[in-house]
């Protein structure tokens, strides 16, 4: 699975290179729901692993607080790599 930044830097290099492809209205609607959706589903994720950062770091246990940073990072960038891997089938259904 590409990160993110990989599938970011392949759109730019279709960009530069003059591949660049006109998307439908559909398509432009798809790709703003995509966002909205992922974009609640890491808010959601954020407030929940935050909320239990906030405890463990209460409690000044600092091998899980470390754990649930690591955590946070991870879910955030499974759910860009997954946002990003539909709006690329989106794109190329063109």
């Amino acid at each position: 699975m590409k990160s993110a930044y990989e599938l970011a830097m392949e759109r730019l290099q279709a960009t530069e290179s003059g591949e660049r492809v006109s998307l439908t209205q559909e398509q432009k609607d798809r790709l703003a729901e995509i966002d909205r959706r992922f974009k609640a589903r890491i808010a959601e994720r954020d407030v929940f692993l935050k909320k239990q950062l906030a405890e463990v770091r209460q409690q000044g246990n600092r091998q899980e607080e470390e754990a649930l940073l690591k955590q946070i990072a991870s879910e955030r960038l499974l759910l860009e790599e997954e946002m990003e891997a539909e709006k690329t089938a989106v794109r190329k259904s063109g």
